[in-house]
């Protein structure tokens, strides 16, 4: 082997390869953990951190704030949590970039700023703007009757923030990842061709953008955390149905997420030493399947190839991930659209003992003519046959009736209708009873996408001292299209001893939604459950075990690196989470729901 070649006489030394950026989370929805700005601060060295604020139905709410008050729109609880966070933030220098403006990010920052200056604490505010595109949307027609109309933005208004000096960076609508990636690229001066490192930083984004969900929350096999985590206080959790008296910690506290980005683009997944939850490859891999459509997960900035992910464990809590191939972006922007559809409400009526069928019908029956001639416009019934026969407490041998009524106008679904059924207490079935009076009706939302071109959405990133410069579109962009389907793997030989068991005892399974569809996503613990899953849950079989899509447009994705298989229900949320259209109007039990139905599974699989 020869020798290394010395550099020439008076040549600059090799530099470094820049180091890791330490980027944490801090929230993960409107409402999320107070204390986790504070926590995530304290517990362990940090140089960025994130906070996501906004979902779909985050923009109603915020948009219907905006009507009651113009100089309202944005997450108020951000401000509290920067009453005492924003000190430690700058003692420690570590830079917090957060899309809490939701509507009003101008006004956001400005509220920061006059945070730091009751507090005496100096700091540089900068805001990322142009998102909000309402009134284009009303004039082109697309958005006459719309309430909020936001572009998704990718990440490099924060970039220009973050290198004008910004110590705080305040978005309105950009993507969830793009709050890592915009400051990923800060760091490490990525050009905006550099794919494969872009697209990194946005699968790491994408792992981190739920908080918790990273850490073992929400996690299918949450069991197998709480006997690791926190043994002697889980078992005495299991064992009884009292719940545990203790003055310590609660028996399950995910603490928040950190990654570790790299300079190429590859990162881990980790968490402060001495959180509770776990990071393992099973909980980045459940948080990988969320909310994401096939191979290809496009952004503003890069599209990224999911089916190209992988995953390794690198020690206690600590999860590399790495491989990831970017492509570039799609030309157009998704825009959001949430628009007020008139008013709903609801009620539910407890069935209890027998015949409750006979029960549920006459309720229906009574209902409807007392609403005669003020009837709202649509009244959807369902049945929930909770009740078990023979059943030594009360509330086993009970199923509820429940009913969600629409109308365009507030009165039909307001005093009317609570009215109706509150008059059956004593002129209906026995053991009649509502869970609540019901309440006033509320407004009800639909959420839509359209679609617009990136170079037509005026970007544009506000600096501390008030500068303002335009973001320019990404000059190279990718029209989206399907990935060819990978070969399926070989399956598992016929004939083998199965056993009736739920599909959750082996398979995982993590929801999401978008819209009126509801994502599902479902992964295999082991390579010989791959091969089973790969053939057995088909779309028709999706059909068969979840009978409410029998009917609704469903597409199958499969992520080989991941053992996963991704399902986009079409229409299962109707308008979308803000108009409540089911029972669970987010679709955020339908994987339990799959995974609690009983299919024969081959003996190998345990």
């Amino acid at each position: 082997m020869s020798a290394a070649v010395p550099p020439p006489p008076g040549a600059p030394p090799p530099s470094a390869p820049p180091r890791p950026l330490r980027i944490g989370n801090a929230s993960g929805f409107y409402g999320d953990r107070f204390s986790a700005v504070r926590d995530m601060l304290t517990g362990g060295p940090l140089d960025v951190l994130t906070g996501d604020y906004l979902a779909e139905l985050t923009l109603l709410i915020l948009g219907r704030d905006r009507l009651k008050d113009p100089g309202r729109g944005y997450a108020k609880t951000f401000i509290g949590q920067l009453e005492e966070g924003l000190g430690l933030a700058v003692d420690r220098g570590v830079r917090i970039v957060t899309n809490a403006g939701g509507l009003a990010p101008a006004a956001l920052a400005d509220a920061v700023r006059e945070l730091a200056d009751r507090l005496g604490i100096a700091v540089r505010v900068a805001h990322v703007t142009g998102d909000d595109v309402l009134a284009r949307g009303r004039r082109e027609g697309w958005g006459a009757d719309a309430l909020t109309a936001n572009a998704y933005l990718g990440g490099a208004g924060i970039t220009t923030c973050l290198r004008a000096g910004a110590d705080v960076v305040v978005t309105g609508r950009v993507t969830d990842a793009a709050l890592v990636s915009g400051a990923a690229v800060a760091h490490f001066d990525w050009a905006p061709d550099h794919w494969n490192a872009l697209a990194g930083a946005v699968v790491a984004g994408h792992v981190l953008e739920c908080g918790t969900q990273a850490t073992g929350g929400n996690y299918a096999f949450f069991t197998e955390l709480l006997q690791t985590a926190e043994p002697v206080r889980t078992a005495e959790l299991l064992r009884t149905a009292e719940p545990v008296r203790a003055s310590g910690p609660a028996p399950f506290h995910p603490g928040f997420p950190l990654a570790e980005i790299h300079a190429d683009g590859s990162s881990v997944i980790t968490k402060h030493p001495g959180t509770g939850g776990a990071v393992t490859v099973e909980t980045v891999t459940a948080q990988l399947l969320y909310e994401t459509q096939g191979a290809r997960y496009a952004g503003p900035d890069v599209t990224a190839r999911l089916d190209t992910v992988r995953l390794a464990a690198e020690g206690p809590d600590r999860v590399r991930i790495s491989g990831v191939r970017g492509e570039a972006p799609p030309p157009d922007l998704k825009v959001g659209v949430t628009r007020v559809r008139g008013w709903r409400n609801e009620v539910t009526f407890v069935l209890t003992g027998l015949d409750i069928d006979a029960k549920a019908t006459l309720v229906r029956a009574q209902l409807e003519a007392a609403l005669a001639g003020r009837r709202p416009a649509e009244l959807r019934w369902t049945l929930a046959r909770t009740d078990h026969p023979d059943a030594a407490v009360q509330e086993e041998a009970s199923a509820l009736l429940h009913l969600v009524a629409r109308d365009a106008v507030a009165e039909p679904v307001g005093r009317a209708l609570g009215a109706a059924a509150v008059e059956l207490a004593l002129a209906s079935v026995p053991g009649l009873h509502l869970t609540a009076p019901p309440g006033p009706g509320t407004p009800s939302g639909a959420f839509d996408a359209v679609f617009l071109p990136a170079a037509s959405v005026p970007h544009t990133a506000v600096l501390p001292g008030g500068e303002r410069l335009p973001i320019p579109a990404p000059g190279h962009t990718r029209g989206l299209a399907p990935v060819d389907p990978p070969p399926l793997p070989e399956p598992l030989p016929a004939g083998l001893p199965t056993r009736r068991a739920p599909l959750g005892a082996v398979f995982g399974a993590r929801r999401g939604a978008k819209g009126g569809c509801a994502g599902l996503g479902v992964w295999a613990r082991t390579a010989e459950g791959w091969r089973w899953l790969a053939h057995e849950l088909t779309v028709s079989r999706l059909r068969q075990l979840l009978p409410e899509t029998a009917e609704l447009s469903i597409s199958r994705h499969l992520l080989p690196e991941l053992r996963g298989l991704t399902f986009l229900i079409e229409g299962l949320l109707g308008a979308g989470v803000a108009a409540g259209a089911r029972f669970d109007p987010q679709a955020k039990a339908v994987g339990e729901w799959l995974r609690a139905r009983h299919v024969e599974l081959p003996e190998v699989l345990w």
